[in-house]
């Protein structure tokens, strides 16, 4: 028999691979499961994204591979909505790289920054794939706990009593999954000086931000941010568009450029029309962003109500595609989740896939249609 390698050993198949597995096949046995479990937007792209990809099937450049750094239209498209929505002055041609995704960026950023014994900060509660990846590449993942009473900020106090010698990269994720913490701009500020003082590349992975969120923050925005940091967005949550896998990556030519190197190993370029598509999702006026917001805004109303029905206490400021909740005392997130599987019919997600910090929180999804969750309060009242 062949052995694998090593590195499996490091990792486990991602938990949503596996509860999915279990629902569907619930599901397949009849029981009438109400998934608010996944982030995986339930709504359609902007009609013109559509359009775009439909025309883009006449060009003689559409099945042809395509360029490794996107095409230059998509990077400008995506330096013009960062100067846009944050401020941010970026070049498109050597500051900004398109992704499959901002899943890949994790991995591409980490096999161009990390050896093995290296260690990274990541968050606690925090998405699971920063430690995977980690581990992936024989680094040393170094969870830093987040908490309600700091309002999922890192706590600088603690961070700087850590033995940092031997960490080079370090996550942040804000507004933050699955607690739906939205940054100040004193937070950002304190994570790039802090960045400065030890020598760590900071990533900050920033899907979430125009998620009933009135007050969009980037990383970047700080002066001199570009030097000791990279900022991750994605087109996923933002326009519908998750299945597309349509991400970035911004920061300093020197980055980008390492970052470059993996990428352009490891796939053929992003398929003409995706880019196309994309394109014109970045280029959408503010009736997109209110228009997507008052569907999320009722469908939030309608979770907290089910959260109530469940006991359940949450923070009314977060935003973002997910509600955060805080389970009665003594309840175990994992038992809970699965007896409410059981019972009700309703698949939610543990507060413990995102770390030990989790438990005793479940984390609903709004990727569900109103009538949906509404037949969710029925079941549990």
């Amino acid at each position: 028999m062949i052995e694998v390698a090593n590195r499996l050993q490091t990792v486990e198949e991602y938990y949503f691979s596996k509860k999915l597995r279990e629902v569907g096949a619930l599901m397949a046995s009849g029981k009438p499961i109400i998934s608010l479990g996944i982030g995986s937007p339930d709504l359609a792209p902007p009609a013109k994204v559509l359009e775009a990809i439909s025309e883009s099937f006449k060009s003689p450049s559409a099945h042809k591979y395509q360029s490794y750094q996107g095409l230059p239209e998509l990077r400008e498209a995506m330096a013009e909505f960062y100067k846009t929505q944050f401020s941010v002055n970026l070049d498109p041609a050597s500051e900004i790289l398109p992704l499959m995704g901002s899943k890949e960026g994790i991995m591409h950023i980490s096999m161009a920054y990390l050896n093995e014994g290296d260690s990274v900060l990541i968050p606690n509660p925090g998405y699971p794939t920063y430690q995977s990846v980690t581990n992936l590449v024989g680094a040393k993942g170094i969870l830093y706990n987040l908490d309600a009473e700091n309002n999922w900020m890192p706590d600088f106090e603690a961070l700087e009593k850590l033995d940092l010698s031997k960490v080079k990269l370090m996550w942040v994720n804000y507004p933050h999954m699955p607690t739906g913490a939205k940054p100040t701009k004193s937070i950002f500020e304190d994570l790039v000086a802090f960045a400065k003082r030890h020598d760590i590349l900071i990533v900050n992975d920033n899907p979430y931000s125009f998620i009933l969120n009135d007050a969009p923050k980037s990383l970047l925005e700080v002066e001199g941010a570009k030097e000791v940091c990279l900022e991750l967005n994605s087109l996923s949550k933002t326009f519908n568009m998750a299945g597309w896998r349509v991400g970035m990556v911004m920061g300093s030519t020197e980055h980008i450029n390492n970052i470059l190197k993996v990428k352009s190993n490891m796939d053929s370029g992003m398929f003409y029309g995706i880019q196309k598509g994309a394109i014109e999702a970045l280029k959408c006026s503010k009736s997109w962003y209110s228009e997507l917001n008052a569907v999320y805004e009722v469908r939030r109303k309608l979770v907290w109500e089910l959260a109530d029905a469940l006991n359940c206490t949450y923070d009314k400021n977060a935003s973002g595609l997910f509600i955060w909740a805080k389970l009665p005392e003594g309840e175990k997130s994992e038992a809970f989740i699965d007896k409410i599987l059981m019972e009700k019919d309703i698949f939610i997600t543990p507060g413990t896939v995102f770390g030990t910090q989790g438990e005793g929180y479940v984390r609903f999804s709004l990727c569900a249609t109103s009538s949906a969750i509404r037949e969710c309060i029925a079941r549990v009242k």
